[in-house]
């Protein structure tokens, strides 16, 4: 278990914004480009064939899961970082760890968190080196000791880890479905009251009730692991 506790840095709100923008990046070296989430799947079956399945798709899974999961997951890690209270942190990762319903999600996350806690690291957030080894390392959770160490308010953080999501959900749907450029900015810009809601049922989610289930995006993993041909790694 990791033992290293977050030092908060205290910076200018300007450069708390850079930061954010930094970690919501797709140029991030993480390689969250690598997975499309049970979405390629989704494309196959003929679930989402056009840009208004695409927003359906994308939203339904932001209302019916990230914002009862990996949202109220991520503000909670990020009070847990926030007050260097490690023990906590490692509570919240394995939770959230134990929410993902299938061995791809299982793999990405690990993946993903592994990624960006060796990034962190080079970035000189020294907390971030005991996950480096460590698994699970969910990537809510070094993302919420980046926002902890840098000063990134939580809603913020919430916000632009949504957007790093949602964004990454539609460049995959341009490449499957496919979308056209402006069909993927159509998408983006009907999303951004969605992220909002999103964030705000998180705000308000209970230790009790975190956690959601969305069926066809579990079913759509699943069987995204016996394709016989794909593009994504989940």
């Amino acid at each position: 278990m990791p033992t290293a506790a977050v030092t908060t840095t205290h910076m200018p709100p300007d450069a708390a914004l850079l930061r954010l923008l930094q970690l919501a990046s797709p140029a991030l070296p993480v390689g969250a480009y690598a997975y499309s989430q049970g979405l390629e799947y989704a494309v196959e079956a003929g679930w989402v064939k056009d840009e208004a399945g695409t927003l359906t798709w994308i939203r339904g899974v932001l209302g019916d899961v990230s914002a009862w999961t990996d949202l109220p997951m991520l503000l909670r890690l990020h009070a847990a970082w926030s007050a260097g209270d490690v023990a906590l942190a490692g509570d919240w990762n394995a939770r959230l760890y134990a929410l993902r319903e299938t061995a791809e999600l299982r793999a990405e996350d690990h993946q993903l968190g592994s990624a960006l806690a060796r990034v962190l690291h080079d970035l000189g957030i020294s907390a971030a080196g005991d996950w480096l080894e460590a698994r699970p390392a969910c990537f809510a959770t070094l993302f919420g000791l980046a926002a902890a160490e840098w000063g990134i308010a939580p809603r913020e953080a919430m916000l632009g880890y949504a957007w790093a999501w949602v964004e990454n959900q539609v460049a995959a749907a341009i490449k499957l479905v496919p979308l056209g450029q402006a069909a993927g900015q159509r998408v983006l810009s009907a999303l951004q009251p969605a992220l909002t809601d999103a964030v705000d049922v998180a705000l308000a989610v209970g230790d009790e009730d975190l956690g959601r289930s969305m069926p066809g995006m579990v079913m759509a993993s699943v069987k995204h692991a016996r394709m016989y041909s794909r593009l994504f790694r989940s």
